[in-house]
């Protein structure tokens, strides 16, 4: 099945997915953002790996930034941070240079190294995504973070691939359904950005039609 371009959703709503179904929904879905410190500074640390389309050559590596990609089979679209192509003698062609590449995507990142997947995987749909757009098999890639300042490397096991497409087909069936999931309080809540609007601490109390109930109920007071 190929998706038409506009039901194409964001690569790295992935992350945001796996971190949190209704996290996802609330920006995707229903269309709700708020920054906290954390995004404010991942958004600066991706505004210093971006400079659009800028090539450069590190001795047989080409390294580009902000490369757009999509893939038509998972219906999304988005940008890699940096994607290198290294010469090498079995690869893929690339228009204007000489040789064979392989294709190396590196995604960036503010913290330090997660036990949880949300970074393998977005950085898993990108490759896939380059994979289709180029005709060609990408075994691994890297994160590079911020805290540590060091890459790490992540393996596109049959495994992972197979979370990312399972993933980005949950999503397009929550989004053609509008779907937003209900609230699951965990400990992660507390350094959500969309915290204020997804109102966690209700789930154990009252309903979100109750709450607003006594705010207008207080203002008439």
């Amino acid at each position: 099945m190929a998706y038409p371009e506009e039901e194409y959703l964001m690569i790295s709503g992935i992350q945001h997915f796996k971190f949190c179904r209704r996290q996802w929904a609330l920006i995707h879905v229903e269309q709700q953002w708020e920054e906290n410190v954390h995004t404010v500074i991942g958004e600066l640390m991706h505004k210093r790996a971006h400079d659009p389309y800028l090539t450069e050559k590190r001795a047989g590596v080409l390294v580009v930034r902000a490369l757009p990609v999509a893939s038509r089979e998972m219906g999304v679209s988005g940008e890699c941070d940096l994607v290198e192509f290294h010469k090498c003698e079995d690869g893929i062609s690339l228009h204007g240079h000489r040789g064979q590449y392989s294709v190396y995507p590196v995604e960036y990142k503010k913290g330090k190294p997660k036990l949880t997947e949300e970074d393998r995987l977005q950085l898993a749909a990108q490759a896939m995504c380059l994979e289709e757009m180029f005709s060609t098999e990408i075994p691994a890639g890297a994160v590079f973070y911020g805290e540590t300042r060091r890459r790490e490397t992540v393996v596109f096991t049959e495994e992972l691939r197979q979370e990312v497409r399972s993933c980005f087909s949950e999503m397009h069936e929550y989004y053609r359904r509008g779907y937003t999931p209900k609230v699951k309080r965990r400990k992660a809540c507390s350094s959500c950005s969309l915290k204020e609007i997804c109102l966690p601490g209700l789930s154990k109390t009252e309903s979100v039609k109750t709450y607003l109930s006594h705010i207008l109920e207080e203002d008439q007071e």
